[in-house]
């Protein structure tokens, strides 16, 4: 009886073996040819769509951190991504070709990126933007050389749409604000004569004798205007400037004269009063002198010339309109 049992377990395990033999030769001729034709790879989706095939999740998700996550480019601020990529293993045929780097680029299209950038004002009025801060500390501080009292701030912007990006560069934008500085300037100027602002009339007052004019109590034209008021009329001063002359000239009697630079001179004759001194550097408005009737006179009045290059102009053409 033994026997027996023996022999038919012995020859159910023999047929065992080789069904399982069978099975697993099936299995690998079955698998070989799907190899041969079908290679794996991982299938990665963005929310519910399929984006594409990678071969290696390590080395994909170094290269979402180095072109997603650690994005930069100018003006980035931040990065956040919307959808965090999914994997799953599937077979494709083996002229399927991966597309790691059209991935990272749909995950770069889809990406959520805050700029930043930083605006220079002039007076509250934004002028040009640039792409650090340094840059616009740079422009600012030597700008502020020229004239500390400046009122040039600078703000930091932060947006979401890159159109609203408008940055110059550094030189650009120091030129552009270094301009719109000199047209501040001259707003509101009574009158620019070769790029220097006169801010303000010497005295107010009637015109007696205009630019030009002949009389009979001077030998030659009228060489500049003869405004009328009264003996210790404060005179200011035009523009910023230095004191050239200040001291009695024949006919011109207590005269003034101012250089402004770029070949601008104004003079202020007759006057009762000298305050300035030669050499004395003068700002608009600073008061100067006092209207008189020294030297060649018929009254109290401010003879004022313009000169520009030694050569006397009609200040009608500028002021006195």
């Amino acid at each position: 009886m033994n026997f027996i049992l023996k022999g038919k377990l012995k020859y159910y395990t023999k047929e065992s073996t080789k069904i399982l033999l069978m099975v697993g030769i099936a299995f690998g001729f079955v698998s070989g040819m799907l190899f041969i034709k079908y290679k794996p790879v991982y299938a990665v989706t963005l929310g519910d769509e399929n984006v594409g095939y990678i071969e290696n999740i390590e080395e994909f998700e170094k290269d979402v951190e180095n072109n997603v996550i650690n994005y930069t480019a100018k003006n980035v601020e931040s990065v956040e991504i919307k959808e965090t990529p999914k994997y799953e293993l599937t077979f494709v045929n083996r002229g399927e070709k991966t597309n790691e780097q059209e991935i990272i680029i749909a995950m770069q299209k889809d990406m959520d990126i805050t700029y930043k950038y930083y605006e220079i004002a002039l007076e509250d009025e934004v002028v040009d933007s640039v792409d650090t801060k340094e840059q616009a500390e740079k422009i600012v501080s030597e700008l502020k050389q020229g004239d500390e009292n400046i009122d040039l701030t600078i703000t930091e912007k932060t947006t979401k749409n890159l159109e609203e990006v408008k940055t110059a560069e550094l030189e650009i934008a120091k030129s552009n604000i270094s301009t719109r500085i000199e047209e501040k300037e001259m707003e509101g100027a009574v009158a620019v004569v070769e790029g220097i602002k006169f801010a303000n009339v010497p005295v107010t007052g009637r015109i007696s004798s205009r630019y030009g004019e002949v009389s009979r109590i001077r030998s030659s034209t009228h060489t500049g205007l003869d405004i009328v008021a009264s003996t210790g009329t404060p005179i200011s001063v035009v523009a910023d400037g230095t004191v050239i002359c200040a001291e009695y000239s024949g006919a011109y009697g207590n005269l003034v004269k101012v250089s402004h630079g770029n070949g601008v001179e104004t003079w202020y004759a007759h006057t009762s009063k000298m305050y300035v001194k030669v050499g004395q550097e003068v700002k608009a408005g600073d008061v100067i002198a006092a209207v008189g009737s020294t030297g060649n006179s018929t009254g109290a009045h401010l003879h004022f010339e313009i000169r520009i290059n030694g050569k006397h102009v009609n200040p009608q053409n500028y002021m006195y309109n």
